[in-house]
Protein backbone atom coordinates (compact mmCIF):
# COMPACT_ATOMS: atom_id res chain seq x y z
CA UNK A 1 0.00 0.00 0.00
CA UNK A 2 1.44 3.49 -0.71
CA UNK A 3 2.26 5.48 2.41
CA UNK A 4 -0.72 7.58 3.93
CA UNK A 5 -0.85 11.64 4.72
CA UNK A 6 -0.60 12.14 8.32
CA UNK A 7 -4.21 13.20 8.20
CA UNK A 8 -5.86 10.15 6.16
CA UNK A 9 -4.04 7.72 8.09
CA UNK A 10 -5.21 8.97 11.44
CA UNK A 11 -8.73 9.36 9.74
CA UNK A 12 -8.36 5.57 9.07
CA UNK A 13 -7.08 4.87 12.52
CA UNK A 14 -9.91 6.51 13.96
CA UNK A 15 -12.60 4.84 12.00
CA UNK A 16 -11.04 1.14 12.32
CA UNK A 17 -10.77 1.58 16.53
CA UNK A 18 -13.98 2.41 15.94
CA UNK A 19 -15.77 0.17 14.13
CA UNK A 20 -13.78 -2.68 15.95
CA UNK A 21 -14.89 -1.73 19.08
CA UNK A 22 -19.12 -1.23 17.57
CA UNK A 23 -18.32 -4.69 16.39
CA UNK A 24 -16.28 -6.13 19.11
CA UNK A 25 -13.84 -8.03 16.71
CA UNK A 26 -11.03 -8.20 19.53
CA UNK A 27 -8.68 -5.70 17.26
CA UNK A 28 -7.51 -2.58 18.55
CA UNK A 29 -5.16 -0.92 16.03
CA UNK A 30 -2.72 1.84 17.47
CA UNK A 31 -1.73 5.05 15.51
CA UNK A 32 1.47 3.51 14.36
CA UNK A 33 -0.35 -0.35 13.75
CA UNK A 34 -3.83 0.07 11.85
CA UNK A 35 -2.77 -2.49 9.37
CA UNK A 36 -3.73 -4.76 11.62
CA UNK A 37 -7.73 -3.89 11.16
CA UNK A 38 -7.95 -3.18 7.81
CA UNK A 39 -10.66 -4.71 6.66
CA UNK A 40 -12.78 -2.97 9.23
CA UNK A 41 -11.79 -0.30 7.15
CA UNK A 42 -14.38 1.35 4.10
CA UNK A 43 -12.07 3.80 2.82
CA UNK A 44 -14.78 4.87 0.15
CA UNK A 45 -17.45 4.75 2.75
CA UNK A 46 -14.88 7.36 4.63
CA UNK A 47 -14.37 9.56 2.24
CA UNK A 48 -18.06 9.94 1.45
CA UNK A 49 -18.71 11.27 4.84
CA UNK A 50 -15.54 13.45 4.50
CA UNK A 51 -17.28 14.73 1.81
CA UNK A 52 -20.48 14.99 3.34
CA UNK A 53 -18.60 16.81 6.37
CA UNK A 54 -17.02 19.38 3.95
CA UNK A 55 -20.29 20.27 2.46
CA UNK A 56 -21.87 20.81 6.09
CA UNK A 57 -19.72 22.77 7.47
CA UNK A 58 -17.79 24.39 5.18
CA UNK A 59 -20.18 24.17 1.87
CA UNK A 60 -18.18 25.64 -1.35
CA UNK A 61 -18.28 29.78 -1.28
CA UNK A 62 -19.94 32.29 -3.29
CA UNK A 63 -17.53 33.52 -5.57
CA UNK A 64 -16.09 36.20 -5.97
CA UNK A 65 -15.45 35.77 -2.22
CA UNK A 66 -16.92 38.25 0.31
CA UNK A 67 -14.06 38.23 2.94
CA UNK A 68 -11.06 36.59 4.08
CA UNK A 69 -13.02 34.17 6.00
CA UNK A 70 -14.45 33.06 2.80
CA UNK A 71 -11.12 32.28 1.71
CA UNK A 72 -10.02 30.33 4.67
CA UNK A 73 -13.48 28.14 4.25
CA UNK A 74 -12.17 27.57 0.85
CA UNK A 75 -8.93 26.41 1.95
CA UNK A 76 -10.30 24.05 4.87
CA UNK A 77 -12.69 22.62 2.37
CA UNK A 78 -9.92 22.00 0.03
CA UNK A 79 -8.36 20.04 2.97
CA UNK A 80 -10.77 17.66 3.52
CA UNK A 81 -11.65 17.06 -0.04
CA UNK A 82 -7.87 16.14 -0.87
CA UNK A 83 -8.20 13.33 2.19
CA UNK A 84 -11.07 12.10 0.67
CA UNK A 85 -9.51 11.90 -2.73
CA UNK A 86 -6.56 10.42 -1.47
CA UNK A 87 -8.86 7.49 0.59
CA UNK A 88 -10.69 6.98 -2.45
CA UNK A 89 -7.24 6.45 -4.60
CA UNK A 90 -4.76 4.72 -2.57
Amino acid sequence: MTELSHAAKAILVAEAKSRCLREERGCHPTDSDWNGCWICVHRKGVAAALRAAADQVVPAPRLPYDSCCDVHASAIRAELLAIAIELETQ
